[in-house]
């Protein structure tokens, strides 16, 4: 299916860093997008797929666009008990977290989806693993993934526990300005015109960004965060007010991340208060913002401290 090219989706940059941040780095445990409808959120997921596939090792990147209408065993599988005692092997029926190992999972309105169904998935997600259960017979099988849910709050909440369990999250609204909303207009017309010229146009860019992915997933076991900024993060966390530890590690996490996707092997200042905006968005109101003329306030993804 020719996706719409990452590379090409103009503004959104929270939207596309997010995507990546986990692409990089599962452990995150996983993104949640809120935004109004047609603000290239399914564009993007679908566009990270194409991203992924890129990679020679990687070109049949699953992605599963899970339904609403999903039932608990389409997406865990069950265990088929007349054919396991006709033929005395256990008979898997597989479900969607099985099909989309090593791949994405996107949920589209999450929040209208049922929340034992959200929790299961979530589950998974922190585990790797699914574990199949059926009349005290049970299976596990790999279940590592990229989760990504996306949802537009007018048409309704996600429960706070769910909310705290997705990693990180970013929030996006319509272009206003003329030029780019002109941009998004044209390369989108473009596109549907002629889709295999415009993604071959895009090439370069998407082979870039699929580049630095690989390269900041070799780095990432490198990156050191210092006792000064591991103190940050968990002070920021504090000043939030949030419950648990959760956000200190995603915070630790991201910022790791963020550095492996700047080419750096240490985690400055600015990473710490780019992951905590990432962590406390769908958890907080209270965003931390860097001191005045501090190094969080520049842009520190072209720097290559690691050279």
């Amino acid at each position: 299916i020719p996706y719409f090219p990452f590379s090409a989706i103009v503004g959104q940059e929270k939207l596309k860093e997010a995507l990546i941040l986990n692409a990089i780095n599962p452990a995150i445990g996983g993104v949640l997008i809120f935004g109004e409808k047609g603000t290239a959120k399914s564009t993007a997921v679908r566009g990270l797929k194409n991203i992924l596939g890129l990679n020679a090792s990687s070109h049949d990147v699953p992605l599963v666009e899970l339904p609403l209408s999903a039932t608990e065993e389409m997406i865990v599988g069950t265990i088929n008990i007349p054919n396991t005692l006709k033929t005395e092997k256990i008979q898997i029926e597989y479900g969607l977290l099985h099909k989309a190992n090593n791949g994405i999972i996107y949920i589209d309105e999450v929040n209208l989806l049922e929340d034992h169904l959200v929790d299961v998935i979530l589950d998974a997600a922190a585990m790797g693993v699914n574990r199949i259960e059926r009349e005290g017979i049970s299976h596990e099988h790999p279940a590592n993934f990229i989760l990504v849910g996306t949802m537009n709050p007018e048409e309704g909440e996600l429960r706070p526990q769910l909310l705290d369990r997705f990693g990180i999250s970013a929030k996006i609204t319509t272009e206003t300005e003329v030029t780019i909303r002109k941009q998004i207009v044209c390369r989108r017309l473009e596109w549907e015109e002629d889709k295999q010229k415009f993604s071959d146009k895009c090439h370069q860019e998407e082979n870039r960004i699929s580049e630095s992915i690989e390269k900041a997933k070799q780095i990432l076991p490198k990156v050191v965060l210092s006792d000064k900024y591991l103190e940050l993060a968990i002070n920021l966390a504090l000043q939030a007010d949030v419950e648990g530890h959760r956000v200190d590690i995603i915070i630790c996490k991201t910022s790791k991340t963020l550095a492996a996707l700047a080419g750096r092997l240490e985690v400055n200042e600015a990473d710490i208060f780019r992951a905590a905006e990432y962590a406390l968005n769908h958890r907080t109101d209270s965003i931390p913002t860097p001191p005045p003329d501090s190094p969080a306030d520049k842009q520190t993804d072209n720097q290559t401290d690691n050279s």
